[in-house]
Formats: structure tokens, C-alpha cells, sequence
């Protein structure tokens, strides 16, 4: 009987107040608003038979059921209601029907879900205003937010809110631990006044920003999908760390550091790490990554640095030394010189190359990293003339053909500068390009570059390709008679693209090595694709480890390809400089692996595949090239590739000789038929 005294009472103070805004003709205030919203919680709260102790606490966004976010403003009321989750401003004042519309198809629907519990999309200034562009925070707009149901964190994206949720769950938080102020955070403010989440890769920890996955709206931005391009950066330099010791190494694009960190951490004394970045978030951010690792911060002075932390033995000692400067990349390469160099902007990386070249030092490498797709995939042909001065098409070859056209750019950036190229490794994988060279001071170096520069006669019916020699006409260098057979034009020059090999065998047996020594098993097995497909071989046998390096130590694999036997193993890489005879070692190298050198490009079985016919599997279809005479390895450019030096009427005359018809069943019942029809 209470308990209806008490709803009764509700229902006539509500009818009162209902009575006096009808009589006054004008919106609720906020204060109004605020104690109404107070007291229908309170009573929804007593009227659950099973009341939760932090329902309560937790923001008014976050709903299990759609009639709690109405339950927040009385719908059967009359006059005009406010949205509870968005401010007056944003959203006016309406009926009934409106604005349960809008709660519906706005707030409702725009969600994160995390255990029976939705967290609406809130438009309330709750988190701080973004500012305009002439830098007034008060002329700025407030940024639609999610609030955290296990913390009081407000994240803008929803993927981003996903994440952090798993992360949550990860840590095995799953329960709210904060009260209704949820102005208040737990987690430590990063430099931007975010909260951030440490992430752990190759035992080096980074704090990430909630939005880090969005260059335009963080400065420190992070991708995780770059984890193999790091891996395989790191094996080349450790590679390096080997032939010259101490190294200096810089990382132009710090972002959060997590690649200079990741030098220091594991070479240690056999490096000096530089990372700059020309943004004040990143380089704050950097040295506080720094202090997360136990490593040291120099300054900005490039004077002698003071003893290396790495062979103390001290407890609480730092293990590294790094060198954090606030600087643009090309100014930091003009003014230093460097035995390494990692390139690796948003974008396109040419602007950089000139002085990337300028100062680096003999037989130093340079490391580039490309994520422009659209223009390096042709699908922006406008930019990639504007960028790299070539003409591509998409071809069933693409990957490989903005692999080359990458490696053409760096070798006439280092022909401007008098130095030549030997291309080490190139990688496309899905949306990054990843070139690293050697460079060879000298003209004669630069000279021999630049003759590897060339155009490519492509075919675009059959696809059939190659590259146009000095001298050659065009009608007479591709083997297809495509030209006689069709009316018009079939060929097109593509290039100038780079002609020469792409990988380096001994490095990349090194590289395996490193990647063994440092426990990548990620990177292990591209790894060994790249050597066989460098040899332009099957994978016969391949060894590493312990057992290898009693055989082979300077390698530490054995390779047994299928035509030259254990020869493959002789083409080695010296692991230490020779002063005067540097030079004189790198291209007598040179010269004896060039009959070693892969063919170019690759086809592609199921764009030649004959209709009607079942085609062998792709290994099968490797040992009968094989058995034919030819060079035949898989690609990691393409998953159903093949690389070989036949040509394609050759490739296709050995793939129909080994399919088999699709229907061979129906055809022999069919033949049956008709032979008993006759009889």
C-alpha cells in the first residue's frame, strides 16, 4: 500500500508540473531537466525487481533496453522535450514523436555493444571542444563520443572503442569501476591530453593513443599491420651491425618511436639510434616510450655520447642510449652522415631521397618505404608520372612493377648524387613497398645503375612482357604474334622501369639468420621465400639454426637448389670491411652473381588457365617446369605466381599439356551412348 501511495503521489506531482509548462509556454530549464532525470532514475532503479549497484554510476548513454533512454525524458508528457544526450544547440527542442524518432534512430542505433550493455552514440559536451581552424576553442565543435562501460574514457571513433574494449577484456576487466562523475580518468593522460594504451612488439613496449590509427587525427600514429616491414627493417640493419661496428642509424619518421626503440633495444652498443620527427606530440611521446624501455635519452647535440648502458651490469642502469631531435627528416640528413637510413613517411618517400643520398655514407644502406598504393598500383596513373616519372598500367604483374618502379627512382636519385645501387631486397606486399639498397659511391657505380633503367613492351591481351634493349624496335621485340594476329596496336612502353635483379641472395641468408637469432617466427617463412625465389628455385632444403652454423657459419642456412646443387651456398657476403678494397670486393660481387640473377616478373596460373580444363596444383605444376628445363620458383608478390624463365607460349603449351578436361566423365558416358546408338 506504500509503494502506491508513493507512485500516486509521483503521478500527481508530475500532472502539476506538466499543467505549469502549459501554462507558461516555454521549454524546461536545465535545472528542471536535470531533477526530473534524477528522480526517474531513482524510480526505475526502486521499480527493478533486481537492481544493479553500478546501473547507477554509470552514464546515461549506456542502456541495456531502448526504454531506459526514453525512460530519461517523459514521452506521454505534452509540450516540447530535449534530447538528454545531445546539448540544446545541436538538437531544439521537440514533441513527442520526434524526438522518440530521433532517440531511436540516432542515439540507438549508433552503438557499441559489450555484454548486454549499449553504449549510445552522446552528443553532450563531455569531452573537451575541437578546435576551429583559426585555433578559437570556443568557436570550435564538440565531438561526438562514446562513453567506456568499464572506464570512465571517452573515445570518438567506434572502432577505436572496440579496441579498447578487447583490451579490457585482455586484462580481464570486464566489471564499470567508476562512479557517475565520470569526469575523472584512470588512466594515465598521454601528451595530448588523451588517454593512452601500451602495446608490447619484439619486447618494446609504446603507449598508443586511442585514434593512433588515423593519421589525420593523430600526430603519433601507429599500425600495427607494419609489423612484418618493421621485422624485416630490423634483420637488414642487424645484418649490417655485422660488416661495422659501431653503427649510426636513423630513423627519420619517429611517429611513436617504436622502430628506433626496437634498434636500441636488441643491437644495443652496436648501434647509435636517431630518431627524429618534426612534430613536438611525437618527440614527447618518444622520449617518454624511451623511459617506458629503460633507455637512455641524449640530447639533441650530435657531440660524443657518453658510455653505452648496454654491458653495465648495475641494476636499474639503462640498457641503450638514444638520440631524440626535433627535426625535419631532410635537414637531419643533410646536416649528419649515416651508415643507415630508414625512410618511411605517410606516402610517397621521393621528396626525401636527395638528401637521404647526399650524406649517406660508402656501402651504408638506405631503406624505403612506400605506402602510396593507389598511385604505385595504377590506379592514380596522374600521380605515379608526377611522383616517379613512369607510365604503368595494371597488369597481372603489378606488385612487382611498382616494386621496379620504386627501385628505377632511388637509383636516379642516387645517380644525381654520383653513387650507384645494389638492390639488397624489395618487397609489395599488401599495402606497403619495401626497397633496400646498398650504395656505391662512385660515378662508374652510378653509371652501371642507370644502364638498368629501361623501358618495358607489354602486351595488354596476352600480357606478355619484356624489356627493351638499346637499339631494338619496338614490333620486333615481343615473342607473341599478338601484333600480326589483332587489328591495331596490342603493345605499350611502360617505364622507365629497373631492369636488374631484386634480391641478394647472401644477404637474405644473413637476413634468415638475424630473423633465427632475434626469434621473429612471423617473418621466417617470407624469408625463405625470398631465397628461393632470389635462386629462382624450389624449395629442395633449408636449414638454419644450430646445425647450420657448423656448416655455414657466415650464412647460417644451407640451400640445395634443384640445378646447382650446394653451389648456391658459395655466393657469400663479407661480414667485415676491408679498407681499400671495399669497393673492388662489392662489384667483382656483383659481376659473379650476375649469371645468378632471377628473370623478371612472374605469371599468374589462373589468369593463363584454359576453360574447360582442370588445372594441375600450383607445386605440381612447378616440378613439370622443371622437368621441362626451366628455372622455375614460386613469388611472394603473387600467392598463385610462378616465376620462370620460359616464355608464354612455352608456360602455356606445358600447362595445357598436364590439365585435364572438367567434364571427362560426361564425355566418355556420351561417347559410350553414341557408339551403342550406331551398333
Amino acid at each position: 500500500m506504500a509503494e502506491l501511495k508513493e507512485a500516486d503521489a509521483a503521478q500527481l506531482h508530475q500532472e502539476d508540473v506538466d499543467i505549469k509548462r502549459e501554462e507558461g509556454g516555454d521549454a524546461p530549464s536545465a535545472g528542471d531537466q536535470a531533477a526530473e532525470q534524477a528522480e526517474k532514475t531513482e524510480a526505475a532503479a526502486d521499480s527493478d525487481a533486481k537492481p544493479s549497484t553500478t546501473t547507477s554510476d554509470r552514464h546515461v548513454s549506456i542502456q541495456t533496453k531502448l526504454d531506459g533512454l526514453e525512460v530519461l525524458v517523459d514521452l506521454n508528457g505534452a509540450g516540447r522535450k530535449s534530447c538528454p544526450l545531445c546539448p540544446e544547440e545541436k538538437f531544439k527542442a521537440c514533441y513527442s514523436h520526434k524526438l522518440r524518432r530521433h532517440l531511436q534512430n540516432l542515439h540507438w542505433k549508433v552503438y557499441v555493444e559489450f555484454e548486454g550493455q549499449r553504449m549510445c552514440i552522446c552528443h553532450l559536451p563531455c569531452r573537451n571542444l575541437k578546435p576551429s581552424l583559426s585555433g578559437d576553442q570556443a568557436s570550435g565543435r564538440h565531438v561526438a563520443h562514446y562513453h567506456c562501460v568499464v572506464c570512465s574514457v571517452t573515445i570518438a571513433r567506434k572502432t577505436d572503442m572496440i579496441s579498447h574494449l578487447k583490451r579490457h577484456v585482455n586484462k580481464g576487466e570486464t566489471e564499470a569501476s567508476y562512479s557517475g562523475s565520470s569526469d575523472v580518468q584512470f588512466e594515465e593522460p598521454a601528451p595530448s591530453g588523451q588517454p593512452y594504451e601500451i602495446m608490447k612488439e619484439l619486447g618494446t613496449n609504446v603507449q598508443l593513443l586511442p585514434n593512433h590509427t588515423t593519421p589525420q587525427k593523430s600526430d603519433t600514429y601507429f599500425n600495427r599491420k607494419m609489423k612484418t616491414n618493421r621485422q624485416l627493417v630490423f634483420c637488414s640493419l642487424a645484418v649490417l651491425a655485422e660488416e661495422r661496428n659501431p653503427l649510426e642509424c636513423l630513423d627519420a619518421f619517429g611517429a611513436t618511436g617504436i622502430m628506433g626503440l626496437q634498434w636500441a633495444k636488441h643491437l644495443r652498443s652496436a648501434v647509435k639510434v636517431t630518431i627524429t620527427d618534426i612534430s613536438d606530440t611525437c618527440v614527447k611521446m618518444i622520449k617518454e616510450n624511451c623511459e617506458l624501455n629503460n633507455i637512455r635519452v641524449d640530447g639533441g647535440s650530435r657531440g660524443p655520447r657518453g658510455p653505452d648502458g648496454a654491458t653495465s651490469e648495475v641494476e636499474g642502469a639503462p640498457v641503450a642510449t638514444v638520440e631524440v631531435a626535433k627535426m625535419d627528416a631532410n635537414v637531419t640528413m643533410h646536416l649528419w652522415p649515416f651508415d643507415y637510413i630508414h625512410l618511411d613517411p605517410f606516402g610517397t618517400a621521393v621528396n626525401y631521397l636527395d638528401a637521404a643520398f647526399r650524406n649517406v655514407r660508402n656501402l651504408g644502406i638506405i631503406s624505403v618505404t612506400s605506402t602510396d598504393t593507389s598511385s604505385l598500383y595504377s590506379k592514380s596513373p596522374n600521380v605515379t608520372l608526377r611522383h616517379y616519372g613512369c607510365h604503368i598500367v595494371r597488369t597481372e604483374y603489378y606488385k612487382e612493377l611498382a616494386a621496379r618502379m620504386v627501385v628505377a627512382t632511388v637509383a636516379r636519385a642516387a645517380a644525381r648524387c654520383n653513387k650507384g645501387i645494389e638492390v639488397l631486397l624489395a618487397v609489395a606486399l599488401e599495402h606497403f613497398v619495401l626497397v633496400v639498397v646498398r650504395v656505391l659511391r662512385g660515378p662508374t657505380q652510378a653509371d652501371e645503375s642507370t644502364k638498368k633503367l629501361r623501358k618495358l613492351v607489354h602486351c595488354q591481351w596476352c600480357e606478355e612482357r619484356v624489356f627493351l634493349k638499346l637499339g631494338n624496335m619496338v614490333d620486333d621485340t615481343l615473342p607473341c604474334n599478338c601484333q600480326g594476329s589483332l587489328p591495331g596496336k596490342t603493345a605499350v612502353q611502360l617505364g622507365p622501369l629497373w631492369s636488374g635483379p631484386l634480391f641478394n641472395t647472401g644477404f637474405l641468408r644473413k637476413m634468415l639468420s638475424a630473423a633465427v637469432k632475434h626469434s621473429m617466427d612471423d617473418i621466417q617463412p617470407l624469408v625463405k621465400t625470398l631465397l628461393c625465389e632470389s635462386d629462382c628455385t624450389t624449395l629442395k632444403s633449408l636449414v638454419h639454426g644450430p646445425s647450420a652454423l657448423t656448416n655455414q657459419v657466415e650464412c647460417g642456412v644451407v640451400i640445395k637448389s634443384l640445378q646447382r646443387g650446394d653451389e648456391s651456398g658459395q655466393v657469400e657476403l663479407s661480414g667485415k670491411r676491408k679498407m681499400g678494397e671495399e669497393s673492388g670486393n662489392v662489384v667483382k660481387r656483383m659481376k659473379s652473381e650476375a649469371s645468378l640473377d632471377h628473370p623478371p616478373f612472374y605469371y599468374s596460373i589462373h589468369r593463363h588457365s584454359i576453360r574447360g580444363m582442370n588445372m594441375p596444383k600450383l607445386n605440381k605444376f612447378l616440378q613439370y617446369l622443371t622437368e621441362a628445363g626451366f628455372r622455375v620458383s614460386r613469388t611472394h608478390f603473387d600467392p598463385t605466381g610462378v616465376r620462370t624463365d620460359a616464355t608464354l607460349e612455352q608456360f602455356k603449351s606445358v600447362l595445357t599439356k598436364y590439365s585435364v578436361p572438367t567434364y571427362t566423365n560426361a564425355t566418355a558416358t556420351q561417347t559410350s551412348l553414341s557408339t551403342e546408338k550406331t551398333v
